[in-house]
């Protein structure tokens, strides 16, 4: 999509077809997962129709998913990104899609793809897209979060009023996540994963990572480069994972050879789990999806987190996604206009682009605003979404209810400022977006009575949730109003709705303009 707005409207440079003059429009999108172990891509079919002044989703259809590829090294933990490119550009013929086609989509980083030094080259084979994908690195927080999501968990709560526990194994890592009335209340993550310990056909050893050699450490496991690993080694090393694996999910603190493995905090006890689900690439053998060995210790650590499950209590239910639940599609499309109440200080401050948005839970409607808990709920989003370093601007979804008395608006802004520090200390401006008409005012307040120096951009009639990003183009003249576009991540929705298992979009669409 273009910056491109005349009279409001936003139109998509493949097509030149504008939103507002088309009762439905259909979107090309692709979900772009490039990880630490293993690389792959989805590419879908979005057919959105006008509901009054909104676009919605009628059909997701995603026509062809790429292979798994193990993410080439050409040394150390660098990324080959030649070898990347090549397997990239041959799923785009495969799926017989030009690169000028898509219309969105999403690119998700994660583990040593997010290093500066690998992202700068990776981010050289999207740069023809570069105007029309989210990139999104996910951290240990932002991709347990993702998981939960992509794999059905989090809808799962809703459809079976349940807590439920998403597990996702991965190569270098698992992501914990318990999820309760269709949000994730906790989470976690570990050094536990199926290539810590990587071996050729030979069985002789190609890659260790130093959980793995933690590990092999406590169990008296020799290991070097070229040594062989016997099949018993493998298999105590998988049992000692699982072990620690099921201590988290427990709510433990697991160790290994006198070391930490949580990267993140452990789960808080007393949450009640019913249900268990499992993602990731480990997933595919829990659940039968996959018989082939990669050269790694997925199969054995399958067996040993099955084994275990019995009997522990939460029964194991069936996850929409396994390896690809991070890859999930961008931009599903909607329009809105409004601007009545908007207020933009510096006009340079626009227009800005990929904005994440969070939407914390806000006690909006109460007649006193405790800017205490408005700071705390928003720094907490922030952490949890891996966007606490402040490294780039935030939109805060603002939910107002009530009266915008003088005090309400005082606390409100208080807390927004306090817990947004981080993020204005490096420069960015403060953006809010409501879905009320008190945008203006929370402008005026933050510039006049608060004398805040950033920028400031505060917008109303959105709505937002988590996991969008925002566009907000420069003040359209005739109206006084912002062109926005909201790029909502999608993620499978069969088991909020109830329907058997089934192969979900990943890569999908939602635009929304507004102002």
């Amino acid at each position: 999509m273009t910056d491109e707005a005349q009279g409001g409207r936003i139109f998509f440079s493949s097509t030149g077809r504008s939103l507002v003059d088309e009762d439905e429009i259909v979107v090309l999108s692709v979900g772009v997962d490039i990880g630490s172990s293993t690389s792959h891509l989805v590419f879908s079919r979005i057919v959105l129709e006008r509901l009054d002044s909104r676009y919605v989703v009628t059909t997701r259809e995603t026509f062809h998913e790429s292979d798994i590829l193990l993410t080439p090294y050409s040394s150390g933990e660098t990324i080959d990104a030649d070898a990347l490119g090549a397997f990239i550009e041959r799923q785009y013929k495969d799926a017989k899609i030009d690169p000028d086609e898509i219309d969105t989509g999403a690119l998700i980083l994660t583990g040593v793809a997010v290093r500066r030094s690998n992202a700068r080259k990776i981010g050289e084979l999207f740069a023809r897209q570069a105007g029309k994908m989210v990139a999104v690195s996910a951290g240990d927080s932002l991709e347990t979060v993702m998981a939960a999501y992509g794999s059905g968990a989090v809808a799962r709560s809703i459809r079976d009023n349940a807590v439920v526990m998403n597990v996702d194994v991965g190569g270098g890592t698992s992501k914990i996540a318990i999820c309760a009335e269709g949000k994730v209340i906790d989470l976690t993550a570990i050094d536990v994963g199926a290539r810590l310990i990587c071996i050729d056909n030979a069985r002789k050893i190609v890659r260790i990572e130093e959980a793995g050699r933690r590990f092999a450490a406590e169990l008296n496991i020799p290991l070097e480069m070229g040594a062989t690993l016997s099949p018993e080694s493998a298999q105590a090393l998988a049992a000692r994972m699982a072990d620690r694996l099921f201590e988290a999910m427990k709510g433990g603190a697991p160790a290994i050879d006198g070391s930490g493995l949580c990267r993140l905090d452990p789960l808080k006890p007393g949450r009640g789990i019913t249900e268990v689900t499992f993602s990731g690439g480990v997933s595919e053998y829990i659940y039968d999806r996959e018989t082939q060995s990669y050269g790694d210790l997925g199969q054995l650590l399958a067996q040993e987190v099955r084994t275990r499950l019995n009997g522990w209590g939460p029964t194991l239910e069936r996850s929409n996604e396994g390896i690809r639940a991070t890859v999930i599609g961008a931009s599903q499309y909607t329009t809105q206009v409004s601007g009545s109440t908007i207020y933009v200080a510096p006009m340079e401050t626009l227009p800005l682009r990929n904005v994440p948005v969070i939407a914390p839970t806000m006690a909006l409607d109460d007649e006193v605003i405790d800017s205490g808990a408005i700071a705390e709920a928003i720094k907490g989003v922030l952490r949890r979404l891996d966007l606490g370093t402040g490294d780039s601007p935030v939109a805060v979804f603002v939910p107002w209810r009530g009266s915008a008395t003088f005090q309400r608006l005082d606390a409100f802004c208080k807390g927004a400022v306090d817990g947004l520090s981080d993020v204005l200390a490096k420069g960015h401006p403060i953006v809010l977006a409501g879905d009320g008409d008190v945008g203006g005012l929370l402008g005026i307040h933050l510039r006049e009575e608060m004398k805040v120096k950033s920028g400031i951009v505060s917008i109303d009639g959105l709505e937002l949730k988590d996991f969008d990003f925002i566009d907000i183009g420069t003040m359209l003249p005739a109206s006084g109003a912002v062109p926005v576009v909201i790029k909502s991540l999608i993620f499978p929705t069969s088991a909020a709705t109830g329907t058997d298992w089934q192969p979900a979009p990943r890569a999908g669409g939602e635009t929304a303009v507004a102002g």
